[in-house]
C-alpha cells in the first residue's frame, strides 16, 4: 500500500478483463500517477489523471505501482 500523500505510477492491474477495462475506464493504466489522499481501514481516496475517486480495500490491491 502507497500511503497518505505520496504518489506512485500503476504498472499493471491485476483481476480478470471486465475488471481491468473498468479500472482503466477509471484511469488506472500503465504509467499513469496515483496519489493517496487520504486512507482509512484500507480504503482509499486517490487523485487520478484529474479525478479523485474512493477505492475499497480490494480493488486498491489489485492495482501494483512501482
Amino acid at each position: 500500500m502507497v500511503s497518505e500523500g505520496q504518489t506512485a505510477t500503476v504498472a499493471r492491474v491485476r483481476g480478470a478483463q471486465d475488471l481491468r477495462q473498468h479500472m482503466a475506464e477509471m484511469g488506472f493504466v500503465q504509467g499513469a500517477e496515483v496519489k493517496v489522499v487520504s486512507c482509512v481501514n484500507g480504503d482509499v481516496v486517490v487523485s487520478v489523471k484529474g479525478a479523485t475517486l474512493a477505492l475499497n480495500r480490494d480493488m486498491a490491491m489489485r492495482i501494483v505501482t512501482c
